[in-house]
């Protein structure tokens, strides 16, 4: 499989995005590029391999990281997007994860874990708005067991990493008029999940290297079955 990994970045931690970068070449993948965009200076990059840097003013829209995102899959010359902010590192067995959960899919999402090993925005329920209220979630949105499939109409794909095949990102840019924080992962999600299905890549794991709150709940099977009578 040939990836391009596309990496947002903001460039006030160069510690991290080194670590993002190097882990992404620790996977010893045989075809792969990497896709950087932001103001960086080169200079700070330790490992320049294989990296494509596209200059990036944060000043024309602050936080305007589905430009960006647009951006990566624009330039992008592999059919398999990796769509990661530089706050997150790939397992060292996430190429390995990938070539057992195998190509046939369009969006894939797999684990994301925080430092202490707990789940962040991974495999997600957010149905739509008021759809209903239950006293498990909150804001309608919820961590579901790794086990459940075919929920794809009632998910939503997390905008800090994600997977998906150049033709469908191409289909379904991400809406340029959102910046960071207002939700432009749950609209780009809510565009695209009734076309295209949402598979969980249970391999591979991603990491952040510093701790984040998922502010979304853990729930089982039997509260996921309630709360799905109630959509």
């Amino acid at each position: 499989m040939n990836f391009t990994f596309g990496i947002v970045t903001n460039c006030k931690d160069y510690a991290h995005l080194n670590n993002c970068i190097e882990s992404i070449h620790n996977q010893k993948i045989k075809n792969y590029e990497i896709i950087i965009v932001g103001n960086v200076d080169n200079n700070k990059i330790l490992n320049k391999s294989k990296t494509n840097f596209i200059d990036f003013d944060e000043n024309v829209k602050p936080g305007w990281i589905t430009r960006k995102k647009n951006i990566i899959t624009k330039e992008s010359n592999y059919e398999n997007i990796v769509y990661l902010h530089d706050y997150l590192i790939l397992d060292e067995e996430w190429y390995k994860g990938f070539t057992k959960f195998g190509d046939d899919y369009e969006i894939a999402m797999n684990k994301i874990l925080n430092p202490d090993k707990s789940r962040y925005r991974d495999w997600t329920l957010w149905p739509h708005n008021d759809c209903f209220v239950d006293e498990i979630v909150n804001d309608n949105a919820c961590l579901i067991p790794y086990s459940v499939s075919n929920l794809s109409e009632y998910m939503y794909i997390s905008g800090a990493y994600w997977v998906a095949k150049k033709y469908v990102m191409e289909k379904f840019p991400l809406n340029e008029e959102l910046t960071w924080g207002e939700g432009e992962d749950v609209e780009w999600s809510k565009r695209v999940r009734g076309t295209y299905m949402f598979k969980l890549n249970k391999y591979s794991k991603i990491k952040l290297q510093k701790y984040k709150n998922p502010q979304f709940k853990k729930i089982s099977r039997k509260q996921l079955k309630k709360i799905l009578k109630n959509i």
